[in-house]
């Protein structure tokens, strides 16, 4: 299997603001950063795929997305491919006796199959 996160959301600027007539406010000009994360595994061999969508890209939530993975599969022993992002390196991370991973070379995103389901979604 092959797994990855991508991250959506938006960046808007906030500028304006209510108060009562003839009050005339200082709004300073500010920047909202808004994302989620939607964490995908894909097995080309089965033409299945687990996914979360979860708040946060950290060791936390892929603990929980492991953990996903594990149940989803549970009939299988998972070899995952991931990046080198660091929550997938973590000394925190708890992997499921049914999953192994594997780490893809840096600066090698061709080589995992699901950047192309980012692609389109986005």
């Amino acid at each position: 299997m092959a797994g990855d996160e991508g991250r959506f959301g938006r960046i808007g600027e906030v500028r304006a603001c209510w108060c009562p007539k003839g009050v005339r406010p200082t709004v300073p000009k500010q920047q909202v950063r808004q994302y989620i994360y939607a964490y995908a595994a894909v097995a080309p061999e089965l033409g299945k795929m687990s996914c979360l969508i979860l708040p946060y890209a950290n060791t936390q939530m892929m603990n929980l997305f492991l953990s996903q993975i594990s149940l989803e599969f549970a009939d299988y022993f998972v070899i995952l491919q991931l990046d080198k992002a660091s929550w997938h390196r973590s000394n925190c991370l708890t992997v499921p006796e049914n999953i192994r991973l594997i780490f893809q070379p840096a600066y090698s995103p061709e080589l995992m199959p699901v950047e192309h389901l980012w692609e389109e979604i986005r």
